[in-house]
């Protein structure tokens, strides 16, 4: 599937964002969906997964309690709802599709373009 994220913006520390993947095809509803961001000069990291059916989720340690995934299979879109923001979560997020069932922390075979997401402190 193609991926587009949007949503990403500058906001003050404590603030909120919801991010959004919008796909492609009719086939949304068999992938896993992923997200993943890079902050300046780091690597890559996984952030959260959904399950295929949205049943499942699982999340990186450092966003547990402030980010939650979501999808709404008959929009064909996954959603990052970002809250309690801080500067450290500054990154560009990614959104990943995968073929499957159960949420994934790798192997994911279709990515987006990536949203810049920025918390001013």
């Amino acid at each position: 599937v193609q991926l587009q994220a949007s949503g990403g913006g500058l906001v003050q520390a404590g603030g909120s964002l919801r991010l959004s993947c919008a796909t492609s095809g009719r086939t949304f509803g068999t992938y896993v969906m992923g997200w993943f961001r890079q902050g300046p000069g780091k690597e890559r990291e996984f952030v959260g997964s959904i399950s295929a059916t949205g049943e499942a989720t699982t999340y990186a340690d450092f966003v547990k309690g402030r980010f939650t995934i979501s999808r709404d299979n008959a929009k064909n879109t996954a959603y990052l709802q970002m809250n309690s923001l801080k500067p450290e979560d500054t990154a560009v997020y990614y959104c990943a599709g995968q073929p499957g069932v159960r949420p994934l922390r790798y192997e994911y075979r279709d990515w987006g373009q990536g949203t810049q997401v920025t918390v001013s402190s």
